[in-house]
């Protein structure tokens, strides 16, 4: 795509700190290092984000993380965690529309990164859940 950045990258027309790359998947670093060793995993085709992919794409791309976030966690034996993240679309923080997803190997809890996941269980009762997880389901089913 005209303009990506990332699909810059993957034809070398910018530089990247290349992690990992095959005919389908490329993996670098990311320049902002939220901790060492953060590292962008991204389909060589442009899609913008994850309701973009099909079946094969989702198995091409999510297939190659174990290896990479292994490969992450022996160059770095003093790391401790990792958290994986994909961001779709601006409202849920991507500020890249290729899709991507974030590796980023944690050392402690004092590291410059968090996340925060609310505690709203009071605000549902059990007929609701039922209900959303009805309605989402429907839709899966017609996904397929």
């Amino acid at each position: 795509m005209e303009n990506c950045i990332f699909c810059k990258i993957i034809n070398q027309e910018i530089p990247s700190y290349k992690v990992y790359e095959d005919e389908l998947v490329y993996a670098f670093l990311d320049i902002s290092q939220v901790t060492k060793g953060h590292t962008l995993v991204i389909p060589k085709t442009h899609v913008t984000d994850l309701f973009d992919y099909d079946a094969q794409l989702a198995s091409d791309l999510f297939s190659r993380i174990p290896k990479i976030a292994k490969a992450i966690e022996k160059a770095f034996p003093e790391m401790e965690g990792l958290n994986m993240v994909n961001n779709n679309k601006a409202l849920a923080y991507q500020s890249v529309f290729h899709s991507h997803v974030h590796l980023i190997p944690r050392y402690s809890k004092n590291d410059d990164f968090s996340m925060h996941f609310g505690n709203h269980q009071a605000d549902y009762q059990s007929d609701e859940l039922k209900q959303i997880a009805e309605t989402i389901a429907k839709q899966v089913e017609t996904n397929d």
